[in-house]
């Protein structure tokens, strides 16, 4: 090895007795069964469910509290308990409402779930060393815990002295503290790392609380969704990006997320909707649902900002298309198709009646020009969009945290498609002037989407990268999109349904039941095409309609069924979750959501089904991860660090 390199890891360990104490370190380290990992997708901003979720490990927390209670306990005690270790705080006030009658039944009930919690905890931390448990514990409690959780093989009764101390802990009130740090305990342990296969954001109403946490979170990675994608290039202050981002959230009804979440003033596309739209044709511009699910029609201002905000983003979409010929999506260039004469817009080789086209702002002439008064109003949403600390700070998180894709463990994690040809052979795409396809053509686009974030404002390359980010969005050979086109403008304004058609990539078509597609994908992205699978998003599975996710023989796992409200009617369920621990890895179907308030009151939890996708033939080890591989790397670099010190070379 370099001497330079092992003279920079001397530092690190400066000693031989340093070295040496690291290595074994490792070693064990290696030995210590696979985590858990959590694999959650198209969560839309709905933060209460996907909280939950969060919480309960996609059923972990109630697998590791029947391994351990077992049937000593009624299902009602264990059902209790695991409300409790989901909500302690909350939970912990109802309950006391409801058992205290005495200050013994208390005391009771205090020493029972602290015993029942203390076992939990040693049942989901005999994954980690004893160091990293200790730092997932707050400071304040941490000597109280690891008395609790921490062996003692030099005390003869082991029993008298654990109650001893929870004796103390009720007697001198900290009962409700440690009850809630270790169910908090519970919660970081149960899940070693999470991943998000893509689509935070849009539709319901709380993806800035779904980002909060995720800034918090332990160990995350996070695979971009096309519905990420337009939210970082709004942030980078592409103006077709804003505008679709404004439009999806003033027709679901969450305008605050903007507004109260990210503090984005939109009073200026009011003021200027309000006046140029007063007596436009409003009947095309109604809010498809609210976040409570419920349908209703917009306030008349509402309305008038969201035909303008649309109009708007037509405008500026055909600006990026223009200006991008590489993207070959001339075909949806549409508004300077309008025959305003005759109400009626041709697209493709036909033809069709118009709903509406009452576009005061619209000059035939130079249709995709903004007028002076829309030009301020965008510059002034993009200075908004842009000077939003809270936006940046979870942009920025995307960015540290996120890619296209994702392998990991021998698993291939992407949010939309791979984009085949009809053969199901890889389709080629020539945006940014390169030939690129399959894991090139994911390359390609995301180095052009990180320019965007990294590149100086206004230079050619953070324009060009914002441009990628709206094609990521909504382009023909989006890997992130998946579909031919996306016919906004056909849906608000043609009544004839075939122009609403959005054609699915033949990947989602060969998938369902092509193991030699799904292996040459692995193979592309330098996967084990017999061991791995792909994890995938972006599509819900309709369950009603009898569909799995399980397709390609068990190869590809399609995990969305449907978190947000607005498709529950259409899945029949509330989403897929994915689990990976030592023993196997399994897929869970969730019901729907009611609130937090109910999950706590009614002890209800959402995990419906559990269903087996592989059980592995032998246990798995950390030293069977990437990061088992990382670790023998390092291992092998600290052996040559011993025999240098050893040698007397360092």
């Amino acid at each position: 090895m370099d001497k330079r390199i092992l003279s920079i890891l001397s530092r690190q360990f400066p000693t031989e007795t340093a070295a040496a104490t690291e290595i074994i370190n490792l070693q064990a380290i290696l030995s210590l069964p696979k985590g858990t990992e959590h694999f959650l997708t198209d969560i839309h901003g709905e933060d209460e469910q996907f909280l939950h979720v969060l919480k309960n490990g996609s059923g972990t927390v109630k697998r590791k509290v029947d391994a351990v209670i077992g049937s000593s306990k009624p299902h009602s005690y264990r059902k209790r308990l695991t409300t409790l270790i989901y909500y302690p705080r909350e939970k912990l006030e109802l309950i006391k409402k409801e058992i205290a009658i005495s200050p013994e039944e208390m005391t009771n009930w205090y020493m029972e779930t602290l015993r029942d919690l203390v076992a939990v905890v040693k049942k989901v931390s005999c994954k980690y060393t004893r160091s990293k448990v200790r730092r997932a514990i707050p400071e304040e409690y941490r000597y109280v815990v690891e008395e609790l959780i921490t062996e003692k093989e030099e005390v003869y009764d082991k029993e008298r002295y654990y109650n001893e101390i929870l004796s103390s802990i009720v007697s001198i009130g900290m009962a409700d503290e440690v009850i809630v740090t270790l169910c908090n305990l519970i919660q970081r342990l149960v899940v070693d790392h999470l991943h998000i296969i893509g689509d935070i954001y849009d539709r319901g109403p709380g993806p800035h609380i779904i980002m909060d946490t995720l800034c918090d979170y332990h160990s995350v990675d996070i695979v971009w969704g096309n519905h990420d994608v337009v939210w970082m290039g709004a942030y980078c202050g592409n103006p077709a990006c804003i505008a679709n981002v404004i439009r999806m959230s003033v027709r679901y009804g969450n305008l605050s997320v903007l507004e109260d979440g990210y503090g984005i003033n939109l009073l200026p596309l009011a003021a200027f909707a309000m006046k140029v739209y007063e007596n436009s044709d409003l009947s095309r511009f109604h809010l498809k649902e609210n976040n409570r699910g419920e349908f209703f029609d917009l306030e008349k201002i509402e309305s008038q900002m969201y035909k303008a905000i649309s109009i708007m983003q037509f405008k500026a979409e055909g600006q990026v298309i223009k200006r991008n010929s590489d993207f070959e999506m001339d075909d949806q260039l549409l508004l300077d198709k309008i025959d305003f004469a005759e109400r009626e817009v041709k697209v493709g080789d036909r033809k069709y009646p118009m709903l509406d086209c009452d576009f005061p702002t619209v000059n035939p002439d130079s249709p995709y020009e903004f007028t002076p008064e829309e030009a301020k109003v965008m510059a002034q949403l993009v200075q908004g969009f842009m000077n939003s600390e809270k936006l940046r700070r979870h942009i920025r998180l995307l960015y540290e945290k996120g890619s296209m894709y994702k392998a990991y463990n021998g698993n291939l994690l992407y949010h939309g498609c791979v984009p085949l040809n009809e053969d199901g052979s890889f389709k080629h795409s020539r945006v940014g002037g390169h030939d690129t396809y399959g894991r090139a053509m994911y390359d390609l686009l995301e180095s052009y989407a990180r320019k965007a974030f990294y590149s100086a404002y206004g230079t050619h390359d953070q324009m060009k990268g914002g441009d990628v980010l709206w094609y990521l969005w909504c382009g023909p050979k989006s890997p992130s999109y998946g579909r031919s086109k996306m016919t906004t403008f056909e849906r608000l304004f043609i009544e004839d349904k075939e122009t609403h058609t959005e054609v699915k990539d033949p990947y989602y078509r060969y998938i369902e039941n092509d193991e030699e597609v799904a292996s040459n994908i692995l193979r592309e992205f330098g996967l084990d095409d017999e061991r791995s699978h792909i994890i995938n998003g972006h599509v819900p599975v309709e369950t009603r309609k009898g569909q799995t996710p399980i397709k390609a023989g068990g190869k590809v796992l399609i995990i969305d069924g449907g978190f947000s409200k607005a498709y529950h009617a259409k899945t029949g369920i509330a989403g897929y979750t994915l689990a990976i621990d030592s023993h196997g890895m399994w897929l869970v179907e969730h019901e729907q959501f009611e609130s937090k308030e109910a999950a706590v009151i009614n002890e209800t939890d959402i995990v419906s089904d559990t269903l087996t996708v592989e059980n592995f033939d032998r246990r798995m080890y950390v030293e069977d991860t990437d990061n088992g591989r990382r670790l023998r790397e390092e291992i092998n670099e600290l052996k040559e660090l011993l025999k240098a010190y050893r040698r007397g070379e360092i």
